[in-house]
């Protein structure tokens, strides 16, 4: 699950994004809202979580602008302003939850999936399946052949998002910034290091192998891998 981040206050935004990023999700922090609505803007995320009140553009712009442009990402409102006016105009501008400061850090996850579940196309299953691989999305659970494979929360995001991208390659840029929500380091062998992890797992109890190497682009998940 990718969510951006906007807050201002740096100790709040940095409690986000290790607590959620520990639970395997991809997150892109932000400071202001001028960056915050141009990243909603340029790339697709799962759900945001909001401040209200930030420098450049606030909370309530940033969500009048997107709904205005029919970009319906998930919004959730985490602020202070706690004046049911306050909810009342969040709703009313499009947003899709709002929650008070001081918060706990369990309930805003279980309000950012919810969200992002409910923001889901009508019919849409939980389940993905690509040949003998199937995935349980509301249980974050995934198997091979009937086994289920006990997979780390970014073994788990990477083979998720190979899956959701079956098919095509991947290059190594856009794995980190969807499993670890960075600016890639080109001298970090961490993608390369993940993907053999889940090779291990995925492919080497299995007689056909899904997760091919396509050298010098990236990683591809598919059927005839092997």
């Amino acid at each position: 699950m990718r969510v951006l981040i906007a807050e201002d206050e740096t100790k709040t935004q940095r409690y986000l994004q290790q607590g959620l990023r520990e639970l395997g999700f991809s997150v892109e922090a932000v400071g202001d809202g001028n960056a915050a609505l141009t990243l909603l803007r340029e790339h697709n995320f799962d759900a945001a979580v909001l401040d209200v009140m930030l420098p450049g553009q606030d909370g309530w712009s940033i969500v009048k602008a997107l709904r205005a442009e029919a970009n319906h990402t998930p919004v959730l409102f985490l602020t202070a302003r706690d004046h049911v006016e306050d909810r009342v105009r969040g709703f009313e501008l499009g947003a899709d939850d709002y929650l008070i400061k001081p918060f706990a850090f369990a309930e805003l996850v279980a309000r950012l999936r919810n969200i992002a579940r409910h923001s889901e196309p009508a019919g849409e299953s939980a389940q993905l399946e690509v040949g003998d691989v199937r995935f349980d999305l509301l249980r974050h659970r995934v198997a091979r052949a009937g086994q289920v494979l006990q997979l780390t929360p970014k073994e788990y995001a990477l083979l998720l998002l190979l899956a959701r991208n079956r098919g095509r390659v991947l290059g190594r840029t856009l794995i980190a910034e969807s499993v670890w929500g960075l600016c890639f380091d080109a001298q970090t062998n961490a993608v390369d290091v993940l993907v053999r992890r889940l090779r291990a797992k995925l492919d080497a109890p299995f007689p056909a192998p899904m997760l091919r190497t396509v050298r010098g682009v990236g990683y591809v998940l598919d059927v005839d891998a092997g």
